[in-house]
């Protein structure tokens, strides 16, 4: 643009070529992370997080492709179930909404709860920003130890600081938060509401891994899951014994003094025969959380939390149709902790 300006300039064109700058700082487009659907940007990552592209998927359900420095630079997705009325780029008539953080579990995606229940037809969750992030086939919500190296991946970091500091910055999402989860986002769902004070004004799990430190069994199952893929287990928590206190900091039993002041949801099935579930269906996995979280919900009167709502409804596996339910028996605690009335 300036390719024909002279070396020396006058101090009049000097001026004007300052107030030209100036117009085109002003003037250039300052749109946030959002890009037209299905358009990723170019250009190196910037720390944090940004959106990359924006995809609907169906009618309220908007999943946003974000590049992670938690992650290593790497890209995930996160669906969001949108309220109605939702506009995130009316920069005049925004609102910020109360949100529901949806947990998946082990080997699932982002996509699980949309896909698996009813979750996107819930009347009661309209007026409620529902976020689905991916957390890793077997991420178990945490920035892992990595044999002490930290680094990618860092899903509870990419979680609870860069991807909620981009939502409410950007995507219409509030302050006022709630988090539920299932099997290994159940376990998220109770880690983010203890080692985040504030950040969650009410957690619920179902069929959690709620203290995996109970005893060998619930140990060793973990340990199977952290190797999934071929991983090496040692990555995620280190070692049970010598990383210890690692370990225990993500041990939803030996933070319950931390959820003590907030509504807790907790439920599981014995991991039996129950009725939603075919013939002859057992789980010692449900058999196994079951202990966990009875575990965790003694602990909790212990330390004399008060708001604490157990639903250990006996016979039933680990699947769908029962968290499906429980998703739809606990709404009522958690939309009551936002406030929604519901």
């Amino acid at each position: 643009m300036f390719a024909n300006v002279p070396h020396v300039l006058t101090p009049l064109r000097a001026r004007l070529l300052l107030v030209l700058a100036v117009l085109l700082a002003v003037l250039a487009p300052t749109a946030p992370g959002a890009v037209a659907a299905g358009k990723p940007e170019t250009g190196a990552a910037r720390p944090g997080a940004e959106v990359v592209a924006v995809t609907r998927v169906a009618d309220r359900q908007v999943d946003l492709s974000v590049r992670s420095t938690a992650l290593g630079g790497r890209t995930v997705d996160v669906r969001l179930l949108t309220p109605d009325g939702w506009n995130p780029h009316d920069r005049r008539h925004r609102r910020h909404w109360p949100t529901l953080w949806l947990l998946h579990g082990c080997c699932g995606d982002y996509t699980s709860w949309t896909s698996m229940t009813d979750v996107a037809e819930t009347d009661s969750l309209r007026d409620v920003l529902v976020v689905m992030p991916e957390a890793g086939w077997n991420g178990w919500y945490s920035d892992w130890w990595n044999h002490g190296q930290g680094g990618d991946p860092a899903w509870e970091t990419f979680h609870t600081k860069e991807l909620r500091h981009l939502l409410e910055r950007d995507w219409g999402a509030g302050s006022n938060r709630v988090v539920a989860g299932l099997s290994m986002g159940g376990q998220g769902a109770l880690l983010y509401a203890a080692r985040h004070p504030g950040m969650f004004k009410a957690t619920a799990a179902f069929s959690g891994s709620a203290h995996p430190l109970l005893n060998e069994e619930s140990i060793d199952r973990i340990m199977g899951f952290f190797a999934g893929q071929g991983n090496d287990p040692l990555r995620v928590w280190g070692d049970p014994v010598a990383q210890r206190r690692i370990w225990q900091a993500h041990d939803p039993f030996h933070l319950a003094a931390r959820l003590r002041s907030i509504p807790v949801y907790l439920s599981c099935g014995d991991g039996t025969t129950g009725p939603l579930d075919p013939p002859g269906a057992t789980s010692a996995l449900e058999a196994d959380f079951n202990r966990q979280n009875q575990a965790l919900a003694a602990e909790l009167k212990r330390v004399g939390a008060r708001h604490v709502t157990t639903h250990f409804y006996g016979p039933g596996t680990h699947g769908w149709a029962y968290w499906e339910r429980e998703l739809h028996a606990s709404l009522p605690m958690l939309l009551g902790a936002l406030k929604t009335g519901a």
